[in-house]
């Protein structure tokens, strides 16, 4: 914790926090994920479906990962002291299985965070929106729960990416746009940007800009992958006009993608 991880921050869009919470606190999350799931864990030919997603969990092993010390230390850097919600639960996981069909979630994409009046799209469907202030997430969170190499369909991440979508979401102001209609313009502006991929170990978490362009990919491999990726959300609204010049890394970078030459 220390001012090489924010300058890491500020240029790639992303730290990456080894063990973050300890590896027993992520094998009992994985038991509990593989309850929802229904799948047998010794048994391949259970595993039906490409991804199986699963929603809220704040059973205590959970609030453990996310309550740990160094993750704690991570967000009074990163966001601000005082200006993050702690979390007790975790959600929106993508558990991702080896499987001869593709998903149909692998396209770049920044995450939408909340949904205004006007949500619904052409077929009724709700869309969240994202706009330039990151309103309702401070961060984009990636939680292992197994171990996760390249051969095990990593989240792929545009490295500096955070910086293209800036002025990407300034012209749809206050209001934003839909996760579906900002992808193909994120995806064009990140176009030129080299790859990493969300690789590690059980208890290893990632702590990404909101902006940050990532995709999923098809698993190819033979062991799932077990992954949170939940957001971390703000007390206070970003501002990226503080009279008092008291911006958050997060807040600088928004400053930077807008004004590269500053």
């Amino acid at each position: 914790m220390n001012d090489g991880l924010v300058e890491r921050f500020l240029d790639d869009g992303f730290v990456k926090i080894e063990g973050a919470f300890p590896p027993r606190v992520a094998e009992d999350c994985a038991r509990l994920l593989w309850r929802e799931t229904g799948y047998d864990p010794d048994d391949p030919g259970t595993w039906k479906d490409p991804v199986v997603w699963v929603g809220d969990m704040a059973q205590g092993p959970f609030a453990a990962a996310v309550n740990s010390p160094v993750l704690h230390q991570a967000f009074e850097l990163l966001v601000g002291p005082g200006r993050w919600v702690p979390r007790y639960s975790l959600g929106s996981f993508p558990l991702r299985f080896p499987h001869p069909d593709e998903p149909d979630d692998a396209g770049w994409h920044i995450e939408g965070s909340y949904l205004p009046e006007s949500s619904e799209g052409a077929e009724g469907v709700t869309l969240w929106h994202a706009n330039l202030w990151s309103r309702d997430r401070a961060l984009l969170m990636l939680f292992l729960f197994s171990e996760v190499t390249e051969a095990d369909a990593p989240t792929r991440i545009r490295v500096g990416s955070h910086l293209d979508v800036p002025p990407v979401l300034e012209p749809y102001g206050e209001e934003g746009a839909s996760f579906l209609e900002l992808g193909p313009k994120v995806a064009a502006a990140s176009a030129g940007r080299r790859l990493a991929w969300a690789t590690g170990r059980p208890g290893d978490v990632y702590l990404c800009h909101p902006f940050l362009v990532h995709a999923a990919q098809p698993h190819h491999g033979t062991r799932p992958r077990f992954m949170a990726q939940p957001a971390l959300l703000p007390a206070v609204p970003y501002e990226l006009d503080r009279p008092d010049l008291t911006y958050s890394p997060v807040e600088a970078a928004i400053r930077r993608g807008l004004s590269p030459s500053d």
